[in-house]
């Protein structure tokens, strides 16, 4: 199991509305990712499990898009990611050993979008 490393991709603009299977559909295309994922399908996700890395349903927390052609990630994409974090929709189902890891990952973004992550809230 493993938690994505941070790439510091690109922020959209935090209007941006997210639609998450719109965008995993265009990850797809644009990562040339149809039949099997590959490593930058893998940049779009926070989690992975390495096990089923060449499956599509191994990989969880999608929060970017495909925006003017360069993988994006998506502040609204950020905050539904943190929310399942959170329990939203029944939660994740994470190794308890990558949550904390995952966390800091979508707390990058926060920090970038100029925002503390909801469980770093004061």
């Amino acid at each position: 199991m493993s938690v994505t490393p941070f790439k510091d991709l690109p922020l959209a603009d935090r209007t941006r509305a997210w639609n998450g299977a719109a965008a995993e559909k265009r990850v797809r295309r644009w990562v040339e990712a149809q039949d099997a994922p590959n490593g930058k399908y893998r940049e779009a996700h926070v989690w992975y499990d390495q096990e089923k890395k060449d499956e599509f349903t191994g990989y969880k927390l999608l929060i970017a898009d495909v925006i003017d052609g360069e993988l994006t990630v998506v502040p609204r994409g950020v905050m539904a990611a943190a929310a399942v974090m959170q329990g939203s929709r029944g939660g994740v189902n994470l190794p308890a050993a990558d949550i904390t890891r995952a966390r800091n990952h979508l707390a990058k973004y926060y920090k970038k979008m100029g925002d503390d992550a909801p469980w770093e809230a004061r």
